[in-house]
């Protein structure tokens, strides 16, 4: 299984704290702030719609996610971000692919430089990893929603490429193209989904044991503890002993 599922599986195993809640609050905000620059009604503006959803997902006031909607279109004083993807090396040179959205570019980088090399890592040229990866759309339903089956009917006809059974989610890929098309097949089929997404899929992935395995694992959770940083995505596979160690 590569970096994005092991990744998403060590999260849900850790769990989520007040302190890493607070933080994701923060970026679901910023996502929804972004979309609804594109008009604040969910029906015609199908980013902030998923926007929505994954705030929805975890559980944020809804209180919250109007004030954020009204900040999005200028109805209430807010930063204006900007969208940036940066790539870069971590331990034992796994790839790592890092979305921002930011109201200051300078703090940003010096942010992730800090980072990367304090993990023994460093901050990439453009296009210095991205060739490893590709852009896919990426849906997590929780198992509690529906069963494998007809998750399969509801997904593989709409446009999907790969259903995975994480445990307690299931995670689906499409091409980008097929984005809309599945989340509408979704919605169509009453299957509600916790998370939508575009996802950097790795298409060559690095073995990483021992150390090397911890090492990267903190570099990740330092960087999405990075204010301007919304989604972290790396190329690192690991087995399920090693995985086990980490979170024991």
């Amino acid at each position: 299984m590569s970096g994005h599922s092991k990744w998403s599986t060590i999260k849900r195993k850790k769990g989520v704290n007040d302190a890493k809640r607070g933080k994701l609050f923060t970026k679901l905000i910023k996502e929804i702030t972004v979309s609804a620059r594109y008009g604040g009604d969910e029906e015609n503006n199908p980013r902030l719609r998923v926007a929505v959803q994954n705030a929805k997902g975890a559980n944020m006031p809804q209180s919250t996610i109007d004030r954020a909607i009204r900040r999005g279109t200028g109805e209430e004083p807010g930063a204006v971000y900007e969208a940036a993807t940066y790539e870069g090396y971590g331990p034992a040179g796994v790839a790592v692919m890092v979305d921002t959205l930011s109201d200051n570019k300078n703090r940003t980088v010096a942010g992730l430089r800090h980072v990367f090399t304090k993990h023994g890592g460093n901050l990439a040229e453009k296009g210095a990893v991205a060739w490893m990866f590709a852009q896919k759309g990426h849906i997590e339903i929780r198992s509690m929603e529906t069963t494998e089956e007809e998750l399969m009917l509801a997904v593989m006809d709409a446009g999907a490429d790969d259903l995975q059974d994480s445990e307690e989610v299931f995670e689906v890929l499409c091409p980008i193209e097929a984005f809309e098309d599945l989340k509408h097949s979704l919605e169509s089929e009453k299957i509600s989904y916790s998370q939508a997404s575009l996802a950097w899929i790795p298409q060559i992935t690095l073995d990483v044991a021992g150390v090397n395995a911890g090492k990267i694992v903190r570099l990740i959770e330092d960087l999405e503890d990075l204010d301007d940083v919304q989604r972290v995505f790396s190329n690192f596979d690991i087995e399920d002993e090693e995985l086990q160690k980490l979170l024991s």
